[in-house]
């Protein structure tokens, strides 16, 4: 059994990554009050009625982390009804009492109150909790570097620049403060038929936390939950394997290597996994949390069916009782609860679980002869959330979305062909690269299958299931913004845990002594330190070219490790030869090696965006002081029902086409907007288009710029109250403060009240 640790012992690695993280924070400008108050609602309004909940379903304690991660994700989902509830009443100024009322039922009725005891735990090992820390505080320093020192809380000069979706996400998270349900903050009255759970989570820390917005959406969200899919990550790979290491592994795979690449920048030909989208649209984030939670239950509903000997492998799962076949309620309950959770959050999440669960089911099927009825009712289940996300939520909008089979690889053989390249290799080329690029950390799935014969338990067999289903959807389907990467990414969850499993039995295998473990490590540290200094020397410029030219520097530097590789298993042969401790750790060796070539990721990503201004290294455009000035003053002298009118739609033109991707008056102000920008409107999202209501626009601009009665009157029609106009736009006619009171003006802009 394994030894207790003294107290302080244990708690060190959770207190090393806090203190880090919070200084990460402090030093990027963040308030140590604000800080405090985001400590406190994550611990006091989600984590702690999350977890007194999940203890009441999770059957079986394992071990406090797990409790508290996946607590935290249950109170994800308690929080989103909560928000619901107090939205839909209109009493959005007592939804902090939401927690209390979870607390009170769990310390009133008897049944209950066990629960706040967490039970008797399992020994959690010190090398795991020191990894899951050092994951959570590498990752930190990573948003640090590309998101979080890049951006100021509030623009502090007229030539601050701001990454484009950000100011979007802002305004989402303001419409879920004061709107139910949410609407298009950029166009008012119409509806927001889009995956905005995660700007719930934003709003309900601001309203119930009492912290500004933008420090929610810069400071605290993003890192906050990173953190917590790093330790899902390594509680639920634990739980599901019944190895702690696995989970370990699997944290240090999803967000500590990166896409294998050679080029500097860093180029993603293929969209990326944990790199950049991270941050860049925090509903990815999100839906992971949801997501790896989920798999929790799936996977003790997915071991039922097991055989005698699968289910006593997976005996310390604490949803499924040793050698019992039929499932708890609970499990169930906990399944339907995050499959809720996670209709909402990200439109790629339940397919890939769905088609996960419906191949597990069809091999059962097959290998068994009879129908594995616990998988297909999770199937129907899942099937039933992403119906209702669908009609309810999306309102079968597509968003563009269609049957488009290979068209994210087809783009670059079909260059690689038009510029001359023979065809057949031209595709097996592209294969490699996207296999290389996006899924060389789910190398471990190989030997995972291998070792096992292709006998995989059924938990292995849902693992592998899902990391095989999205990137399959990827390749099924296309979308002109290239939303199908999401698939990818939510298959990735999935195929990091299998990964992970494979990585354990390879382990067992070569039984390494401590010195031999002590040698591994600092021979990976040491490997993917040269990679990192590798590539920072030698790789070159971003081709600029599509096709196989973008992909040349991945494919030659493949090559390269290839060559290194094999010398070094020779070199490695007859070594072994004359050192027979090293007899059977060389698969280890080789797989450790191959599951860290992308270690030079997330570093070089990090690198290009301390080279770049602020903003960070992608798609930045102007967030000038005076506009964040102006919207800020409309929010505090405005009631959260009123509509703003702006001569602000367009941040340039392609030809006579506008790019009306504005956000800034929505975002800062959290007020809805006549007509702002319409490029992420749902009807709008298959390409840049002209506003579908010109009348509407004509009469929302003339207003400004050539004031007439009739305009004034057709906007008080349209429930405006407020004109906030940008002189470097266009200067406003004089004749409207002949029926508007100006109420602001800061030289560039304006800010009219209408009577």
């Amino acid at each position: 059994m394994m030894q207790r640790q003294p107290v302080l012992t244990r708690w060190a690695p959770f207190a090393a990554a806090v203190l880090f993280a919070a200084i990460i924070l402090l030093r990027a400008g963040t308030s140590p009050v604000d800080l405090l108050r985001y400590a406190a609602y994550a611990g006091l309004a989600v984590i702690l009625p999350g977890t007194l909940v999940y203890r009441s379903l999770r059957g079986r304690a394992m071990t406090l982390a797990e409790d508290l991660a996946m607590g935290a994700a249950v109170g994800l989902v308690l929080e989103l009804a909560a928000w619901a509830v107090f939205s839909a009443l209109d009493v959005r100024g007592a939804v902090w009492l939401w927690p209390a009322l979870v607390v009170v039922v769990f310390a009133a009725v008897p049944r209950l109150r066990r629960h706040w005891r967490g039970g008797e735990y399992v020994a959690v090992p010190l090398g795991w909790s020191w990894t899951v820390a050092g994951v959570v505080a590498f990752f930190t320093a990573y948003l640090a570097a590309v998101f979080i020192d890049r951006n100021p809380i509030l623009p502090p000069s007229e030539r601050t620049l701001q990454y484009i979706d950000l100011p979007y996400q802002l305004s989402l998270a303001g419409m879920a403060k004061h709107t139910f349900p949410p609407e298009l903050p950029q166009v008012a009255g119409e509806p927001l038929h889009y995956h905005w759970f995660a700007y719930v989570h934003m709003a309900m820390t601001s309203m119930v936390g009492g912290i500004d917005l933008p420090v929610v959406a810069l400071r605290f969200a993003v890192p906050g939950l990173c953190a917590l899919a790093i330790v899902l990550t390594a509680v639920v790979g634990w739980r599901v394997s019944g190895r702690p290491y696995v989970g370990a592994v699997a944290a240090v795979l999803f967000f500590g290597v990166g896409e294998f690449n050679f080029t500097h920048p860093v180029t993603m030909p293929f969209g990326t996994q944990a790199t950049f989208v991270i941050w860049h649209g925090i509903s990815m984030t999100y839906s992971w949390v949801l997501l790896i939670a989920a798999i929790a239950p799936l996977a003790a509903i997915v071991a039922s069916v097991g055989e005698g000997a699968a289910r006593r492998a997976l005996g310390r799962d604490p949803f499924t009782a040793l050698n019992v076949k039929r499932v708890p309620l609970h499990a169930w309950g906990l399944a339907a609860l995050l499959l809720l959770g996670s209709s909402g959050a990200k439109g790629s999440s339940l397919p890939v679980i769905g088609m996960a669960l419906a191949i597990t089911a069809a091999v059962l099927l097959i290998a068994r002869r009879r129908i594995p009825w616990p998988v297909v009712v999770a199937g129907a289940l899942t099937a039933a959330a992403q119906l209702a996300a669908t009609a309810v939520l999306y309102r079968f909008q597509t968003y563009g979305l269609e049957f488009g089979p290979l068209h994210g690889l087809a783009r670059h053989w079909d260059a690689g062909v038009e510029s001359g390249g023979a065809g057949i290799l031209t595709i097996v080329a592209v294969w490699v690269a996207f296999l290389l690029n996006m899924l060389l950390r789910t190398a471990g799935i190989v030997p995972l299958v291998w070792l096992q014969r292709g006998r995989l338990s059924p938990v292995q067999l849902f693992l592998v299931a899902g990391a095989v289903a999205g990137p399959a959807l990827y390749l099924l389907l296309r979308q002109p913004g290239g939303a199908n990467e999401y698939f990818t990414r939510a298959g990735f969850a999935f195929g990091v845990l299998a990964s992970a499993w494979g990585y354990a039995l390879v382990w067992d295998r070569a039984r390494l002594g401590v010195r031999g473990r002590r040698a591994l490590a600092a021979g990976t540290v040491a490997f993917a330190g040269l990679l990192v200094v590798l590539q920072l020397r030698y790789a070159g410029p971003a081709p600029a070219s599509r096709g196989m030219g973008a992909l040349l520097p991945l494919l030659a530097w493949a090559g390269v490790l290839a060559a290194a590789g094999v010398l070094a298993a020779g070199v490695w042969l007859a070594v072994r030869s004359r050192r027979p401790g090293l007899r059977g750790a060389g698969p280890l060796v080789l797989l450790t090696a191959v599951l860290v070539a992308g270690a030079p990721g997330l570093v070089m990503d990090a690198y290009k965006s301390i080279q770049a201004p602020n903003g960070g290294a992608y798609v930045n455009i102007p967030m000038p002081k005076s506009r964040v000035e102006a919207a800020r003053w409309v929010r505090d002298h405005s009631d959260p029902t009123d509509i703003l009118a702006t001569n602000v739609h367009c941040l340039g033109y392609w030809g006579d086409l506008c790019d009306s991707r504005s956000f800034w008056l929505s975002a800062y102000s959290e007020r809805r907007v006549l007509v702002e920008g319409w490029g992420f409107a749902p009807r709008q999202a298959t390409g840049m288009r002209p506003f579908w209501d010109p009348t509407k626009l004509a009469v929302n601009d003339g207003a400004i710029t050539n004031t007439t009665e009739a305009d004034i009157a057709q906007l008080r029609r349209y429930s405006v109250r407020w004109i906030v106009v940008d002189r470097s736009v266009s200067a406003e006619s004089p004749q409207l403060a002949s029926y508007a009171m100006k109420r602001f003006d800061n030289g560039r802009l304006a800010v009219y009240e209408l009577g």
